[in-house]
């Protein structure tokens, strides 16, 4: 099929990212979760039947004008979201061709997404998996996404086998996940997983809660204040403990 024709739908993108992975990236954010994190700073992304209709041959065009850039800050290109996996076939296109002029590609994911011949042709051309775990029980990651963790613990299995580089995300929210006993059972989850090069701590904010109001939603974590610096290094040290390397 021509290139023209594999099309799917994005919210927005962004030519010099620098929080999405190494380096200074192209991120593109694609339309359409099944998520609905109550910490969401991204609800507009929610509905798949928004954004903007485009096709693989405009995106990797726009994309490699700016490979000098990513070459000399040792960047690439990142699909976030929304969830990007349920893009999976135009992924796949996108990233082959990417891989061919050498250019570095990430995704930012949940999880959530179903292990079948689509996802490991995606996976063949994917140097970097950046992973949200909200929460290694499935009650409470259910109580804070409106989904159970078992699909993205089956993920982060598979990334393993397949010996995909992957950074782990923890959103530390407080009095959710930012505890010793929570920590130190995180710590000693990943350090199962020898495919995880770091954990990125991303201290809550309320920077989207704005936009949930825009779009007549009500947000539910109004008490909710934003983890300390030293409630942060108290994790970080936790987990060195374990041989895990921290990003924050």
């Amino acid at each position: 099929m021509e290139l023209k024709y594999i099309t799917t739908k994005i919210h927005s993108k962004e030519s010099a990212g620098t929080v999405d992975g190494p380096g200074m990236r192209y991120v593109i954010f694609f339309q359409g979760c099944p998520l609905r994190c109550k910490f969401c700073h991204n609800p507009d992304t929610w509905n798949i039947d928004g954004g903007k209709l485009v096709n693989v041959s405009e995106i990797y065009k726009d994309v490699i004008q700016y490979k000098p850039f990513m070459k000399f800050s040792k960047g690439g290109f990142t699909a976030s979201g929304g969830e990007p996996m349920l893009h999976k076939k135009f992924l796949a296109s996108l990233f082959e061709l990417l891989k061919g002029a050498e250019v570095h590609t990430a995704i930012d994911t949940s999880g959530y997404t179903t292990i079948n011949e689509d996802l490991d042709k995606l996976l063949e051309f994917t140097d970097l998996v950046l992973l949200d775990i909200k929460h290694l029980v499935s009650e409470k990651h259910l109580e804070m996404t409106g989904v159970n963790n078992n699909k993205t613990l089956k993920f982060l299995s598979h990334l393993r086998d397949k010996k995909i580089d992957t950074w782990v995300r923890w959103v530390v929210l407080p009095g959710f996940n930012d505890s010793e006993e929570y920590a130190r059972s995180f710590g000693e989850f990943i350090a199962q997983y020898p495919n995880v090069k770091q954990v990125e701590l991303l201290p809550y904010h309320e920077m989207g809660k704005y936009k949930w109001k825009e779009l007549g939603l009500e947000y539910k974590l109004d008490d909710m204040e934003t983890p300390s610096k030293e409630k942060i290094d108290e994790i970080s040290s936790i987990l060195a403990e374990y041989g895990i390397k921290t990003l924050s």
